[in-house]
């Protein structure tokens, strides 16, 4: 499957799910961006409420691994540290960009914090998740979602866990 067909797959199957849970959220289009500060400024919003998503490759031992999209505010970073002590792993490092474009459907700087895969866990940073709404991509450059945080808690129920250090 081609790059632009898992996006936009990515993309009906998120409406999907937010129309079938009643969710309230709102649509923006806006120039293509993959950044999350940049994207932010172009969305209107402040860069703690993004949710950054990233696709971490926790490795459990020396043949066993697992992957999880990390997500947390747009001003933080992830701790790589505390990401393999929650899943009692040996170390957590960023995935592979291909890797994280075939498991989640989404090329690289516009991936969702969700899964559709129940192999794929989502783990939240609960300092994202104490804003009424959040913003991210709907699997696009150029089109993202603001969406109740109230609404991706239910909808997405992530793991809740503190993972991040400051910029």
């Amino acid at each position: 499957m081609s790059s632009a067909l898992a996006t936009a797959d990515s993309r009906t199957r998120l409406l999907d799910l937010l129309a079938r849970g009643g969710a309230r959220y709102r649509l923006l289009n806006h120039a293509p961006q993959g950044r999350t500060d940049l994207a932010s400024a172009l969305r209107g919003h402040r860069l703690d409420q993004a949710a950054k998503s990233l696709v971490i490759r926790v490795a459990l031992s020396s043949k066993r691994r697992r992957y999880v999209i990390a997500v947390v505010p747009g001003d933080r970073r992830v701790d790589l540290t505390a990401l393999a002590a929650l899943y009692a792993g040996r170390e957590a490092s960023f995935a592979a960009r291909e890797v994280a474009e075939r498991l989640t459907g989404c090329v690289s700087g516009c991936i969702m914090p969700l899964s559709f895969d129940p192999e794929l866990e989502v783990v939240a940073d609960p300092a994202l998740l104490t804003h009424e709404e959040i913003f991210f991509n709907t699997g696009r450059l150029d089109e993202s979602v603001a969406l109740r945080t109230a609404c991706y808690r239910t909808l997405v129920a992530p793991r809740v866990a503190a993972m991040t250090s400051a910029p």
